[in-house]
């Protein structure tokens, strides 16, 4: 099995993860950059998420076209994913998704910040994103064109989610495994810190030396990593899918 198929049989697993987690429901999608060349991503045609399977997945350039017409049915929201690879370099893995618990951060002036252990790969600030400052209030909220997607990454700079307004959020990491683990994570985050501000008074979450320690305790654990991606894809019912990846 060579880099390609991995990369691809990796992506179901992230899909069927992120769909079991309750990140994605029959909407949102998962990519990651191509492992040859580097101006391409994988992405799937557009499905559920847990449905996604190896003959799904579509190779795209960086303006969001798949390189190959096929004639497949196409996820609109592509130029998040185009956008985000053309201006991150360090970035090899992209989620878009509109998990409910998230939802509540993006209308209102009341940061998201992480306040658990786990999500400190959120970062220090996490920015939201309003297509209705640059594209009007005529748009259906998606980001539907490169422009939209280029728009997005302004604001998203070099930080690892942006959340969007009335919509939902992306993330973007260094591997697959570290976003999507991000992605599981998030909307647990959101849940404590909303439980917390039912409580009243203040909010002691994480400080930014603890953000940053946790992040590079976590970015230097590659067993730890993949415990935590054994262990969701299990869950998942991939166990089969993790080892045809791993040449067992």
């Amino acid at each position: 099995m060579d880099k390609v198929d991995v990369a691809r049989l990796e992506l179901v697993i992230a899909n069927r993860v992120l769909a079991n987690e309750g990140v994605t429901d029959a909407s949102g999608h998962v990519s990651v950059r191509h492992p040859v060349h580097s101006d391409r991503f994988l992405l799937s045609q557009s499905r559920s998420p847990q449905l996604v399977a190896e003959d799904d997945i579509t190779e795209f350039g960086l303006d969001g076209q798949p390189i190959r017409n096929e004639g497949r049915a196409l996820y609109h929201e592509r130029f998040i994913h185009a956008a985000v690879y053309a201006a991150r370099p360090d970035v090899n893995a992209v989620v878009h998704a509109h998990a409910e618990d998230v939802l509540p951060f993006t209308i209102t002036n009341v940061p998201f910040r992480p306040v658990i252990g786990s999500a400190s790969a959120i970062g220090h600030r996490v920015p939201v994103w309003d297509i209705r400052d640059r594209f009007g209030d005529r748009t259906n909220l998606l980001v539907t064109s490169i422009d939209h997607g280029r728009d997005l990454v302004k604001t998203l700079a070099d930080g690892s989610v942006v959340l969007m307004r009335g919509h939902g959020f992306t993330a973007a990491r260094k591997t697959l495994i570290a976003v999507v683990r991000l992605c599981v994570f998030l909307p647990r985050n959101a849940r404590v810190l909303l439980a917390v501000m039912q409580l009243g008074g203040s909010i002691n979450g994480l400080s930014a030396g603890e953000v940053d320690a946790k992040i590079s305790a976590y970015e230097s654990d590659d067993s730890g990593m993949w415990r935590g991606w054994e262990y969701f894809a299990a869950r998942a019912g991939c166990a089969d899918l993790l080892s045809r990846a791993q040449g067992r």
